[in-house]
């Protein structure tokens, strides 16, 4: 409400006007108590202020010596000197006598302020009926004026929980369907406010029950989210249509699922709400409950015979949203409902949802289910993640979790399906325990990648920084004579294109030829690796010959000249025995050549065991 600033000074001053009050309209409150203690420390004493007062009441026409040039307003105002508008004042207070005697002095009450609000507004929004009923009387015709954000009086008792300003409103003949800018009416206030009364006094006066907000929500909408099932029950007994739905495609009883709330969630299916309504997404009430973990909200949509088999637009089954969050129970009550066809069909196993998000209590079920362990992602959904995976044991080994590995392997996963073996992953993660159990149940130790041809296995090229886990994959049977094996030999090698964006480039892409050990290791990242990487796989390997390349690494450091020395042909007959008797037993099972029935130093022998 529009009001009138007036500043009063002490006994001995005159008044300012709106003129000078308007220069500190625009300072905040901190601003003009900082001017004041200014304002303060300079003032006058008591016996100039009185010599400038009778100067200035003697008419005069020379300038007083005395009187000093200040450009500071003469007359400050502070916070505490303002004075709120007399109207508003008894308006709040509920003063009816001041109301109606400002109402005879002939002072127009019908004039709204800036924010467009009249004093029938400040009524209903204070609650103060005896004022809201003399101003109704007095200007009937405002009842239903709307404020700027098209509030009208009764849309702000109801907001305010004034029941009684309301019911007088009403009575009065206010309409009670006017909606807010926001397309809110009285009657999805009370439902947001949960204020019974307030629904039952509306809905009386024939407030429609179906209007929409701007969201396309209704009251029923309103009133199933607060889980007020006293308020839904009035609702539909006044007519509001159970199954409208809001903008999103969600219903009423969507919006008690989604939330949890049961009770309403009981009376909306009591009173024929579709079960398996679906919002715009696809997504149907049981979806919602199980993505939130609501778990008796599925247990009694799946007693009203909820459809678990109903997909979302991305062709996700409420169980896939169950086991990605890691609900136990609820994937337990959706097993026995949900379609192993549907769940094929939509190219992505629970399996997989909970092996990324580490849920192994799902995973262990979901396997006693009989779920297949093998199952891989669709070709879509497989190249949503740029290493292109696909079975549930990559997830698993991806995110180091030994448990789930384990629990995949002993199941019968297969190691050997992704594009990048996970094999490769473990090696990476630099994790030995994982390492040995994917080898154990038949991990490819000679793994390569497809998409990055090499002619020596990936594995090799995975654990060349890590000679630990070189001379580890190297004792079980990996494959170090392909690293030997140079399309050039002893003749002069071609320049390595060291472009970063190389394998950008189509033209590359189509004519890209796979990558040489020496090749490989010649990368400024590892070419100060090259002599113990050389060293390590020399072990492992009978007569080879070194190409020019793998000479010239090792000659560009005096500290390898040893290594050129291991490499001279031929090489010791006690290693070339070993490695003949390494190939007979066999990589499958050279892990096993304790077991052997050979002496403790032959077997330490074989076993590159240099110990006493």
């Amino acid at each position: 409400m529009a009001t009138e600033v007036t500043v009063a000074r002490n006994s001995q001053t005159g008044t300012i006007g709106h003129e000078d009050y308007s220069l500190y309209s625009s300072m905040s409150e901190d601003e003009l108590i900082q001017m004041a203690i200014e304002q303060s420390l300079t003032e006058d004493p008591p016996e100039q202020i009185t010599a400038q007062k009778t100067a200035t009441a003697a008419p005069t026409t020379q300038a007083l010596p005395t009187q000093i040039c200040n450009h500071n307003p003469p007359f400050p105002i502070y916070p505490w000197q303002r004075v709120v508008d007399p109207l508003e004042s008894a308006i709040k207070a509920g003063d009816v006598e001041k109301l109606r005697s400002m109402i005879q002095s002939g002072r127009n009450l019908a004039q709204p302020n800036k924010d467009g609000w009249l004093p029938l507004h400040e009524a209903a929004y204070y609650g103060q009926q005896e004022c809201l009923k003399l101003l109704q009387r007095t200007y009937p015709g405002t009842i239903d004026q709307r404020t700027l954000q098209e509030e009208t009086p009764l849309y702000l008792a109801t907001n305010r929980g004034h029941l009684d300003c309301v019911l007088s409103l009403l009575q009065a003949g206010a309409e009670p369907d006017i909606a807010s800018k926001t397309r809110e009416t009285p009657l999805y206030k009370a439902c947001e406010r949960k204020n019974t009364e307030a629904v039952r006094v509306l809905l009386q006066y024939c407030a429609d029950p179906n209007h929409r907000c701007n969201r396309g929500w209704t009251a029923l909408h309103e009133a199933a989210g607060r889980n007020d099932v006293e308020i839904i029950d009035l609702l539909i007994k006044a007519g509001a249509k159970i199954d409208a739905a809001n903008c999103y495609g969600i219903t009423s009883l969507f919006v008690a699922a989604e939330s949890g709330h049961l009770e309403s969630l009981r009376l909306l299916a009591k009173c024929g709400a579709e079960i398996n309504t679906q919002a715009s997404d696809k997504a149907t009430a049981l979806y919602e409950a199980s993505k939130n973990g609501h778990t008796k909200i599925v247990e009694f949509l799946l007693s009203q015979g909820a459809d678990a088999n109903k997909t979302n637009k991305d062709g996700f089954l409420p169980i896939h949203m169950a086991a990605k969050k890691g609900y136990y129970e609820i994937v337990k009550m959706l097993l026995p409902v949900t379609s192993r066809t549907r769940i094929k069909r939509s190219g992505i196993s629970p399996l997989h949802f909970a092996a990324e998000r580490n849920h192994d209590d799902v995973l262990e079920e979901l396997i006693e289910a009989g779920f297949d362990v093998n199952a891989t992602l669709s070709f879509e959904r497989a190249r949503l993640y740029e290493d292109r995976r696909t079975t549930v044991l990559y997830f698993a080994v991806v995110n180091n979790n030994i448990y789930a590995t384990e629990l995949l392997l002993e199941s019968g996963a297969n190691p050997n399906v992704d594009l990048i073996n996970p094999l490769l992953i473990s090696i990476r993660h630099g994790c030995l325990k994982t390492m040995k159990l994917l080898l154990d149940y038949g991990a490819n130790i000679d793994a390569y990648i497809a998409s990055h041809p090499t002619t020596f296995p990936a594995t090799i090229m995975f654990s060349m920084k890590y000679l630990t886990l070189l001379k580890f994959l190297m004792d079980l049977g990996c494959d170090a004579n392909s690293c030997f094996k140079c399309h050039y030999g002893c003749g002069p090698h071609p320049a390595i294109d060291t472009r970063r964006d190389r394998y950008n480039d189509n033209q590359v892409e189509k004519e890209r030829k796979a990558v040489q050990f020496c090749e490989m290791v010649s990368a400024p990242e590892l070419s100060r690796w090259a002599g113990p990487i050389i060293d390590v796989l020399l072990d492992y390997v009978g007569n080879v010959q070194l190409c020019s390349r793998l000479k010239e690494h090792i000659d560009s450091y005096e500290g390898w000249s040893a290594i050129k020395y291991k490499a001279e042909l031929p090489r010791p007959l006690a290693h070339l025995c070993r490695i003949k008797i390494r190939s007979l037993v066999g990589k499958s099972r050279i892990s096993l050549i304790d077991s052997l029935p050979l002496p403790g130093r032959l077997l330490r022998y074989l076993q590159y065991d240099y110990t006493q």
